[in-house]
């Protein structure tokens, strides 16, 4: 009778062991991405060519588009290119307002 209870108490204390050693373990850390330099108002190192957009210069900084496109838009049937996606979001606000500076081809 008491060989069952050494038994189920050893298989208990395994049981315990195992489980607390499970949640003794390091949590994985998760990986904490920046993302402001994605929106910044610098050109990107990747640029659209001048010739697929109908604009001079990026309507809400001013830079010329040869300096380099990193984002676009469609604006009353014309392509709008624009140095930073932050610039774009910033037209996106009052394109009325900003496009006569984009000088439209």
């Amino acid at each position: 009778m008491f060989t069952g209870i050494k038994q189920r108490f050893t298989q208990l204390i395994v049981v315990t062991i195992v489980l607390a050693s499970c949640n003794s373990a390091e949590a994985p850390k998760q990986e904490v991405v920046d993302t402001t330099a994605q929106t910044s108002m610098e050109p990107a190192a990747t640029s659209f060519p001048v010739s697929m957009v109908n604009n001079k210069k990026d309507p809400t900084c001013g830079m010329p588009v040869t300096a380099g496109i990193s984002d676009t838009a469609h604006y009353k049937d014309k392509v709008i290119g624009f140095c930073s996606s932050g610039c774009k979001d910033e037209f996106k606000l009052a394109p009325e307002a900003n496009i006569a500076a984009a000088e439209l081809q």
